[in-house]
């Protein structure tokens, strides 16, 4: 058995499946003198969901290197901009809501306004504005459905930084050409049927319904929430989160615009109810609508009839009479490893939590950049990695469940037990505790985050804090006079690039249209 490292096969398609598929072919081709090459086994029996999916900004660098042109993107994949997340009513106030965008608070990182804004609320009270409007711009552009960028813009640069929405089935579609045509990404269609182990542990090989024997030093675990290889062959257990963040079934539904002029919403619509959230995703062509509730307290006809009023409220009674609803489950938690022996799991094999903040394609791509940097040239290293990027991997869905909880708990809402049970200290990890206790005196900071390159820089743990009102003690150092003129400098210069922006910035369907028909810069 050779101990090199120089086959990698792919169980599973769709977003997971082939964008893994592109990121390792990409990385891999002509980094060395030998071959290193993709498989991937697509099941031709699983159809494709297609529903709306958001994207972070990371997702450019991730089409950039896998050779896909912004304008073929947004074109073949109903692809509109994001540019953060919009919470609706998650407080018992009428009206409220708030940003969490994108882009950074200005002066971040050398500056971190939120010493000088949120540790005192009478500054933000006397200027009668949000903390993401002292510190942003980008809460004004989503509220007036205005671009990032404009059409001279080179392609995937941006003047606001931004992701995208898009449909995920024909994402998968143009992955799976680009792998297959141009990054030499063998394709077979077939379903698994054994799996084969050497002596030691490791897959040898895996067996399928068309006969074929199909052998390889790596495999990528992508067969979604069965978890094939690492959850049904190798037994790794999944973590439960049901006590933590209790989600774990959807309704979605495909709702036209009212007209082809409407607007284009500019971030995902978040809006809180009685037994959980509704999603609101703008495509190009149509919105992907969605209802998340728990099982443990709300049964599945209230949550339909939620989801109905919504889209009635938001577009017709007749459209909504019109809407036909897709019913999802799914378990919160993740794999308590994400690489044993030469297995590794992508994508929701390695766990899924809930649509909120839209991590889910954000640590498919990580996943697959990490495999892709760290690949192992042989088996020795292959432990090596394995180790490290499993304690990598666990800090990171660590960090997820804190931030998305953080949401839960800072809500006020009263009018429903699945409410006050997310505020319930119990179910509150520990690690979220302690950070609430230290914030309470200062804002996060760069030690509340403590690896690299995190999913949630403590900018946006800022964002929802002080979005939702977080009630923080007067600041016990004192600031100094040349410390203040500079952050009241920043603030104002925010103030006037707002103010630029909007008098010159295109609306998303605008600059969607002008793409669609000229193509972007340097495309």
């Amino acid at each position: 058995m050779s101990s090199e490292i120089s086959k990698v096969v792919i169980v599973g398609g769709g977003s997971a499946g082939w964008l893994t598929a592109g990121i390792i072919a990409a990385k891999l081709q002509g980094l060395r003198n030998e071959k290193v090459t993709v498989s991937l086994v697509e099941s031709p029996d699983i159809p494709t969901i297609g529903v709306g999916e958001g994207t972070w900004p990371s997702m450019r660098t991730s089409l950039k290197m896998i050779g896909i042109s912004e304008s073929e993107f947004m074109s073949e994949c109903d692809a509109s901009f994001k540019q953060g997340s919009k919470f609706i009513n998650w407080l018992d106030e009428d009206n409220h809501h708030y940003y969490h965008p994108f882009t950074l608070p200005i002066g971040y990182p050398g500056v971190d306004l939120a010493s000088y804004i949120a540790s005192d609320n009478r500054y933000s009270e006397c200027h009668q504005s949000t903390f993401e409007q002292l510190v942003g711009f980008q809460g004004a552009l989503c509220d007036n459905s205005l671009a990032p960028k404009q059409i001279s813009t080179p392609s995937y640069g941006f003047v606001a930084n931004y992701g995208y929405h898009l449909n995920a089935g024909k994402f998968s579609e143009l992955l799976r050409k680009k792998c297959t045509e141009e990054l030499g990404v063998k394709h077979i269609l077939a379903n698994l049927t054994k799996v084969k182990n050497h002596q030691n542990g490791d897959i040898a090989s895996i067996e399928l319904d068309n006969g074929m024997d199909l052998k390889g030093h790596l495999f990528v675990d992508c067969s979604g929430s069965r978890s094939l290889l690492l959850g049904e062959h190798y037994g790794v257990p999944l973590v439960e989160l049901q006590g933590t963040l209790f989600n774990n079934r959807a309704f979605a539904a495909q709702v036209p615009y009212t007209s082809d002029s409407a607007p284009i919403a500019s971030a995902t619509l978040s809006t809180a109810n009685s037994e959980g959230w509704i999603w609101d995703i703008g495509l190009q062509s149509r919105r992907g609508v969605g209802c998340v509730f728990s099982s443990q307290f709300d049964s599945q006809e209230k949550a339909e009839q939620l989801l109905y009023d919504y889209i009635r409220q938001s577009s017709s009674s007749e459209t909504a009479s019109n809407i036909t609803l897709r019913s999802l489950q799914f378990e919160p938690g993740y794999r308590a490893e994400f690489w044993r022996h030469n297995c590794v799991a992508v994508g929701m094999s390695a766990g899924f939590i809930e649509p909120l903040e839209a991590s889910a394609l954000a640590m498919v791509e990580q996943s697959a950049h990490m495999i892709a940097e760290q690949f192992p040239r042989d088996q020795t290293q292959m432990k090596v990695v394995a180790k490290r990027l499993n304690q990598r991997v666990c800090a990171q869905w660590q960090q997820i469940i804190d931030f998305l909880k953080l949401h839960y708990v800072l809500s006020k809402r009263s009018d429903s037990p699945y409410w006050s049970a997310h505020r319930d200290a119990n179910t509150c990890p520990q690690s979220l505790k302690d950070m609430l206790t230290l914030w309470t005196d200062r804002p996060p900071g760069p030690f509340d985050v403590p690896y690299a390159d995190p999913l949630f820089p403590y900018a946006s743990y800022q964002y929802v804090l002080y979005g939702m009102k977080f009630s923080v003690s007067p600041h016990h150092q004192e600031v100094g006079k040349q410390e203040m003129n500079n952050a009241q400098n920043l603030i104002l210069e925010n103030q006037r690039k707002r103010n630029q922006l909007m008098g010159v910035m295109p609306s998303n369907r605008e600059l969607l249209s002008k793409i669609n028909q000229y193509g972007m810069s340097g495309d």
